[in-house]
This record gives C-alpha cells, structure tokens and sequence, in this order.
C-alpha cells in the first residue's frame, strides 16, 4: 500500500495557519501598549513610586511624602511670624483677622507635623529657608497700607503654591499618616487663602503672572536652614513667635 501524499495547504502558511497568526498579532499589538504605559517613567505613579521610597508600618513612603512632610514643618516656620505681624501692624479688621487664622491654622498644623515626623522618623527643620526669611524681612520693613498689601500678596501667592502641592500628595500617596496630614493641611491651606483675599488687597493678576512664571510650587527642600538651629522669627523689637524644635524620632519602622 502507497503511503499517501502531503495534503497540500496544511502547515504554519495553511489557511488556519494564517488565521493563528494574524490573532497572536492583534494580541500583541493589544498588549504592548499597556505594558509600555506601565512600564514608562514619566508616569505620575512610577515618579512618585520611585527607588526613593521606603516601607513603614503605616504604608511606604516616597520622596514627595518627605518633602511635604518638611513643606508643612517650613510653612509654620515663616507663616506663624507673618500672622504674628499682621495682629499687630494690621490696619484693617480684615488683615488682622487673616494674620489670626494664620497662627491658628499653623499651630494645629505644626502640632501635626511633628507628630507625624516622629512616628515616620523624619527629621525636621527649626527655621524658615532662605527665600521664606526674605519674605519675613520684606514685612518687617513695610508700614501702613504698604503692609497690608505685601503681606496679602506674599502670602496669598506662597498659598497658592503649596495648595498645588497638597493636592499632588494627597492624589497619589498611599501612607495612612501624610494622607491624613494632607487633609489638614488642604483645610488650613484653603481657609488661609479665603481670608487673605477677604482683606481685598490681593492683585489677582500679578498673582497669576507669578504662578505662570514658576513652574514649581515653593522652595526646593534643600533650601532649609540647619534643622538643629532655631533663630528668632522676628525682629526684636516686637515678641517672638518661636516654634518648638523638631521632635527627634527612632528610624521608621519596616516590615519584613
């Protein structure tokens, strides 16, 4: 018996050879897209979920929870002096009012800060950086009316540059403490800025040139004084608002 011939046709160029091949296409060319998108570094996510970011028990923290953890702990360094100015140099019901919500809104918020800090191990500064020291001295210099609109303007800009930031680590960290610290801040933050635009002198639009002109919402924390120093706040000829030194911590907490 002759054994039979090849059925032509059969083989991976077959008609069903054709066809799987076409489908493992469509599935790749599916597949790869998403694959990349996750995979890129320019994503929101992997920027935030960097090598940076460390494992502690109340989730992991990465480099821009760090950085706001210290964001918060400067804001008080320089905004407590400012609110403690406006009480006093005020010429008006509602610049004083604003330099009142200042001081509370900062002492809860220095309050928290540190709290967190010490349970995350995180070191603090003890005084203002240098561009938030040049603010406090712009004040310090101003009388009168001059007063009222420097400390409207300075502020509320400041304001609305860290409220960008808030924003950021509130959307994407997954650490239960700055999650919280968050929160607090966006509220305080918010508050702050209703009342320094309530003193009416806030110029709308020198404040959106200067938020234009800056692409990053306030000063890098590299900026930070010695964390082991604290100076005086404002000038001696009025009282000074210190803020207790940051309370020392052990390292974080890691999980196995």
């Amino acid at each position: 018996m002759r054994p039979r011939p090849p059925v032509k046709g059969r083989g991976i160029f077959s008609g069903t050879g054709v066809i799987i091949m076409g489908l493992t296409a469509t599935l790749a060319a599916l597949v790869f897209p998403i694959w990349s998108y996750a995979d890129r570094s320019g994503t929101a996510g992997a920027s935030v979920l960097s090598d940076q970011t460390v494992t502690t028990q109340y989730g992991p923290l990465s480099a821009l929870d760090r950085d706001f953890v210290t964001r918060v702990r400067l804001a008080g360094l320089w905004e407590l002096p400012a609110g403690q100015q406006a009480e006093e140099k005020g010429t008006t019901a509602a610049v004083r009012t604003a330099g009142q919500h200042l001081i509370d809104g900062h002492t809860f918020l220095d309050e928290r800060v540190r709290d967190v800090a010490s349970k995350l191990g995180l070191p603090l500064p003890n005084q203002p950086n240098a561009q938030q020291q040049q603010w406090l001295a712009t004040l310090n210099a101003a009388q009168g009316v001059d007063f009222d609109r420097e400390f409207a303007n300075i502020l509320r800009l400041a304001h609305g540059k860290v409220f960008t930031v808030v924003a950021q680590v509130r959307a994407t960290t997954q650490n239960s403490l700055v999650r919280a610290l968050a929160d607090d801040a966006n509220t305080t933050v918010l508050d702050h800025i209703k009342v320094l635009e309530a003193t009416g002198y806030v110029d709308f639009g020198a404040l959106a040139r200067d938020m234009a002109a800056s692409s990053t919402p306030a000063p890098s924390v590299s900026a930070a004084a010695n964390p082991g120093q604290v100076v005086p706040l404002t000038p001696s000829v009025s009282p000074t608002y210190t803020l207790p030194p940051a309370a020392s911590a052990p390292p974080p907490s890691t999980q196995p």
